[in-house]
Parts: structure tokens; C-alpha cells; sequence
């Protein structure tokens, strides 16, 4: 994904602007996505200590797996894409009503999952799936409306996310425990896949610019490989009929080396003294080992298929999240990408919850302690990205523009 840049939109506020939080997706996006974060890993850590027992939509363990990916990471998505595109166009961005009632599909998945009791399961299913297809829809008409091809790509990478939020809907109706894990494999895979294409495209130019050093340029072999193999393992985690376990084991690890050389040429080592660009390093770092994770996986008993998975989403996802809505917020706010001393804590929390979601199982063998642990410094981590950005998000632009 392209850079967004510090000024978004260039032309000045008027009094007919909506109320600052519904001014671009960002805003109401991040800050309920990153609250939905928290209070869906409380539950969820409560129900693995027996504190709570209330019956979410699917059993707690397909709700907790379904919220994570289509609740907090598709909101945060989806607001980062309908932030963007108004730069990529020059069109402006969706705000107001428009924006209120994409918020409220959202926010009624969300409730409707959490209090299944309370109507018909056919109106939690639609009420769920609908939020991507609209907001697939609203992307595109940006897209197609100028012709910017070159961010085609995301509308059906929005579209098999929805997909895969279709299939998970299906397996919890007819209880196939299987095909939930197979489809939520999948989801996190198309992810993981989208995470890895937008590394390649920002993530030479934030190090060059918040280090003052030489832009690495990027070889477009290896970019080309990385994309093949990313899509392979794709492809391997999505347990395709007739892919032998050694295949898609050989489609990881390849994928995992290749983006490994990728990202060793970015030199997160230059990046050390900034926050904000060391915690997208290593967030990208947890990739390729997440894919290695899930080849041996595939290969041997050491590694479970529950670690490879948590490399990819408590890791990658979970710190490049933190990472890039703490600079997008800044800089679509006026504001210097610059965080202080407790988002750097706050980064370093978010790491320490995925060491020891994927690798505390080494040196202690209580499950459901590591569960909980993992959990509160998630909370710390988000926690702290609320408390310093709810001002920022909830307030206009310091310098007077719109957005």
C-alpha cells in the first residue's frame, strides 16, 4: 500500500464538516476496532478461566477465532482502504452518515454475534457478511470511477475475505469444527498475504524517510517471487484436496525464505532508535516465521499448527496493526510521525504477547496461563493506543484541514 501521506486532504474545513470522528474511516475505524480487540481477548481469556460462561454466537471458540479476523482486523481493514483510496483518487474519502451507517453494520455484527439470543440467526448472518461486500462496494466505486487499477487487487482480496466469512458462518450452522479451522486457516493466510504486499510497498519508504538513510530499492524478481510464493502458501494453508502434507510443507518454507531475503535487504537494524518503523519490521519479520512454523508443523511434532497461527496473527498482525494505525492516525491528523516513550511501550507489550502466546508453551506447560498472559499485554498494548489516540482521532486536524 502507498504511503498516506501527513496532510491527506488539502482542502480547509468548513462549517458543513460532520463531527471529527466521522470525517475519514480511520477514525471511527481504529478506535472501535482496537476496543473490540480488547474487550473480545477479555472474554474470551474469561471464558478460558471458566469466569464466563455466557453462550456467544458459534461457541466461544468460533466466536474468538471469527472475531479477531472478521471484528477487529476487517474493521481495521476497511478503514485503512477507505482512508487511502482517497488519496490514491483525489476523491474524497467517505465521512458523515455514510460513513455512521458502514460503522453501524459493523458495530451490529458485533453485538448481534455477542447476544445471539436475541434474534433470528438468519439476521446475525446477514447482518455479519454484508459488512465487506459494502465495503467492497464503496472501494470500488472509487477505483473504477478513476480508473486507479494499479489498487484493483484489494477488491477481491475484500471479496474472498468475505468468502472465507461466509464459509465460517456455514461450518458453525452445520457444526463442522473442521471446516471452521480450515476456513479461518485460509482467512489468515489471504491476510498474511496482504500484509506482505503492503510491507513491499511502504516499508523501504518509511525506513529511508524516518532514518535519513539510502531507500533500499526493491528487486522486482524478488518482489515477483515473493508474491508466487506468498500466493502458494496460500494456497497449502487452504487444505486443498490432493496437496500432500509434504508439498504444502515445502510451500511454506520456500514462502518463508523468500520473504525472509526480502526482508533482510530492508535493514531493520537501521531502525532500532524509531519506534514506529522497528515495530513494523518486526511485525513483518513474524511472516516468514510464521510460515516456517507452519511448514514444520507439517513436518514434525515440535511445532503445533496453533503456534504457526499465532506467529501470523497475534504477531504480524497484532504488531503491524498497533504499528501502522498509530502512524496513519498521526499523519492524516497534521500531526509529526513521531510516538513517544509509551507507544514504544506499548509496541514492545505488543511483542511480548505474541512471544509468549507462541513460544511460552516451551518453558511452562499451563495453557491457560499463557492464554491469560498474552491477553494482558494485548490489553496493555491496545489499551495504551486508546488512551493516547482518543484525542487525537475524536478531535479536528491540528492543522485546520479536513480529514
Amino acid at each position: 500500500m502507498n504511503q498516506l501521506p501527513a496532510n491527506g486532504q488539502t482542502e480547509l474545513q468548513t462549517p458543513t464538516e460532520p463531527p471529527a470522528i466521522l470525517r475519514l474511516a480511520f477514525r471511527p475505524f481504529f478506535l472501535l476496532g482496537s476496543l473490540f480487540s480488547i474487550i473480545s481477548l477479555s472474554l474470551w481469556a474469561g471464558t478460558m478461566v471458566g469466569a464466563i460462561t455466557h453462550e456467544m454466537y458459534g461457541g466461544a471458540l468460533w466466536w474468538h477465532m471469527h472475531e479477531m479476523l472478521f471484528g477487529f482486523v476487517s474493521a481495521i481493514v476497511v478503514g485503512f482502504l477507505l482512508t487511502a483510496v482517497q488519496t490514491w483518487t483525489g476523491i474524497p474519502g467517505l465521512k458523515g452518515n455514510s460513513l455512521l451507517a458502514l460503522v453501524l453494520l459493523w458495530l451490529s455484527g458485533r453485538l448481534l454475534l455477542l447476544f445471539p439470543a436475541a434474534v433470528p440467526q438468519w439476521l446475525i448472518v446477514f447482518a455479519d457478511i454484508s459488512f465487506l461486500p459494502v465495503a467492497a462496494m464503496i472501494f470500488a466505486s472509487y477505483i473504477i470511477k478513476t480508473s486507479q487499477w494499479r489498487n484493483f487487487f484489494f477488491i477481491p482480496m475484500l471479496l474472498a475475505l468475505a468468502s472465507g466469512n461466509g464459509v465460517m458462518h456455514w461450518a458453525a450452522y452445520i457444526n463442522a469444527p473442521d471446516l471452521t479451522s480450515a476456513a479461518s486457516t485460509t482467512t489468515v493466510m489471504l491476510i498474511s498475504l496482504l500484509m506482505s504486499i503492503m510491507a513491499g510497498r511502504v516499508l523501504p519508504m518509511f525506513t529511508a524517510n524516518g532514518t535519513r538513510t539510502e531507500r533500499v530499492q526493491n528487486l522486482p524478481w524478488l518482489e515477483r517471487a515473493a508474491l508466487l510464493t506468498m500466493l502458494l502458501a496460500v494456497l497449502a494453508g487452504s487444505g486443498v484436496p490432493g496437496l500432500s502434507g509434504d508439498i504444502a510443507a515445502f510451500f511454506m518454507l520456500l514462502a518463508a525464505i523468500t520473504l525472509a531475503v526480502r526482508g533482510f535487504r530492508w535493514r531493520i537494524w537501521v531502525t532500532f532508535s524509531t519506534p514506529l518503523l522497528w515495530s513494523l519490521h518486526l511485525s513483518y519479520w513474524c511472516i516468514p516465521l510464521g510460515l516456517l512454523l507452519y511448514g514444520l508443523s507439517l513436518l514434525t511434532g515440535n511445532v503445533s499448527h496453533s503456534q504457526a497461527i499465532h506467529s501470523l496473527t497475534a504477531g504480524a498482525m497484532g504488531i503491524m496493526i498497533l504499528a501502522m494505525i498509530s502512524r496513519v492516525s498521526l499523519g492524516h491528523t497534521g500531526r509529526n510521525l513521531v510516538v513517544g516513550r509509551v507507544m514504544a511501550i506499548a509496541f514492545a507489550c505488543a511483542f511480548a504477547a505474541f512471544i509468549v502466546r507462541v513460544f511460552g508453551i516451551y518453558w511452562t506447560g499451563n495453557y491457560t496461563s499463557l492464554i491469560i498472559a498474552a491477553a494482558i499485554l494485548w490489553v496493555l498494548a491496545y489499551g495504551a493506543f486508546l488512551v493516547m489516540y482518543l484525542p487525537v482521532l475524536s478531535r479536528p486536524r491540528v492543522d485546520g484541514r479536513a480529514g
